[in-house]
């Protein structure tokens, strides 16, 4: 049995968020083609970075960005936004069905 308020707070979550982004970050380290770089030194290579990177799929297309070094944070952030936002809504799927379950189609849920 769906609790009275169930939709609505669910649907207050999902409006708190804030920002979203979907995918994962990853850490990209890089060696260059300039000769004589220490990331091609023989005996102790520096390979060039960290450089982040965000690679996700929308629209059943796969894309990635660059993400500065100081906007990592913000970035991780969006995407964990993304993950509870995904959870969120397979809850208020959740609520929605049993409150048709429950009322039956006549039922205002939203």
């Amino acid at each position: 049995m769906p609790k009275k308020n169930s939709v609505g707070k669910v649907k207050q979550k999902i409006l708190n968020l804030g920002p979203v982004l979907p995918g994962s970050i990853s850490e990209q380290w890089n060696v260059c083609g300039t000769p004589g770089c220490k990331c091609k030194d023989p005996v102790n290579p520096q390979k060039h970075g960290p450089y982040y990177q965000l690679s996700f799929s929308v629209g059943g297309r796969s894309s990635s960005m660059f993400v500065r070094k100081e906007d990592v944070s913000e970035a991780r952030k969006r995407v964990n936004n993304y993950q509870e936002l995904k959870k969120l809504i397979t809850e208020l799927i959740q609520v929605n069905v049993e409150l048709v379950r429950e009322k039956g189609f006549g039922s205002r849920s939203w």
